[in-house]
């Protein structure tokens, strides 16, 4: 018979109720050379993955973007005033109801000329770039694909390209073709071919050593439909993000050597050009050289902002 089977009855029930003791503390108090087992700590709550939308930045620089896009392709939508037309008596206008961008040395509306101007400086811009792509395409598959002794000229032909200035490599070239829209696309095309031959002679490097290009090989597949069904389609990945954010360096070399006189010659309204030939009457009419230098401006940041956030989704940073 237990000590409290023998307690009246009336004072087992005054008594508080006995508390619960874990298994893990009974253990060591019976058993002193015993360490008490640790709780264990809660769970730590599953980090939940950042949702980013698409900013007001980017919608404004995608909002500019189309109505440069519009300029380019469709001018007289926006301004129907002849870009060419000389007024001398209305020249160096200020901004006005007439001439909302006031008019130039010669008479000239500065909205109708910037209006046009975008066709010039995108479309030497996305030329270029066009060519610098596909070249480079070729030429870095041709050095990822191709034995050491040809990857190596190659290489090093890509090294001694990038290792010069652009503007000063594009300025190279055009004093040696000469000036125009022609020689502008095929000097920056030849400064920007180190960006593209680069990015895909490494992409080519990862693909070709990849587990179904391996397996392809080893069941047979020829070498040309093995490039064009397996290699080709799965290094341009990095294309449009590398044309995005190199177009915005095309329009800044497109302006920068109009203005120094190697590009579309005036009375072309080409943006770098219209600088030109408003630098000397700056003092006097500041919105012939504000209204085209910003385009200039706002068009490199737009695209520049585009290619970024394509960037962040290409690496995956991006839901």
């Amino acid at each position: 018979m237990t000590v409290s089977d023998r307690e009246p009855a009336s004072e087992r029930s005054g008594r508080e109720p006995a508390v619960a003791v874990p298994p893990a503390r009974l253990a060591a108090d019976d058993e002193p050379g015993l360490d008490p087992v640790p709780a264990v700590p809660p769970a730590a709550p599953r980090a939940v993955p950042r949702r980013y939308g698409v900013r007001p930045g980017q919608v404004v620089a995608l909002l500019f973007l189309a109505v440069v896009a519009v300029a380019a392709l469709a001018p007289g939508l926006l301004s129907g005033a002849d870009p060419l037309a000389a007024d001398p008596l209305h020249a160096l206008a200020p901004p006005s109801a007439q001439h909302w961008f006031g008019t130039d040395h010669l008479g000239r509306d500065v909205l109708s000329r910037v209006v046009h101007g975008a066709g010039y400086s995108l479309g030497i811009g996305a030329v270029a770039i066009l060519f610098a792509a596909v070249l480079g395409t070729v030429l870095g598959a041709l050095a990822g694909l191709s034995p050491r002794y040809v990857d190596e000229p190659l290489s090093r032909l890509f090294d001694v390209l990038a290792s010069f200035p652009e503007l000063l490599l594009a300025m190279l070239v055009i004093s040696v073709t000469g000036p125009g829209a022609g020689n502008v696309i095929l000097a920056i095309g030849l400064v920007q071919l180190p960006n593209y031959a680069r990015v895909i002679r490494g992409q080519t490097f990862v693909v070709r050593r990849s587990g179904y290009v391996e397996q392809a090989v080893t069941l047979g597949l020829r070498r040309p439909t093995l490039v064009v069904r397996h290699v080709l389609p799965n290094i341009l990945g990095p294309l449009p993000v590398l044309a995005t954010i190199g177009m915005g360096t095309a329009i800044i070399a497109t302006s920068g050597l109009s203005f120094l006189g190697m590009g579309p010659q005036p009375p072309d309204p080409e943006w770098g050009s219209m600088l030109a030939e408003a630098r000397n009457y700056l003092r006097v009419a500041w919105w012939s050289v504000l209204f085209p230098g910003l385009f200039v401006t706002l068009t490199v940041v737009s695209l520049t902002t585009v290619g970024r956030r394509l960037q962040r989704r290409f690496e995956g940073r991006l839901p």
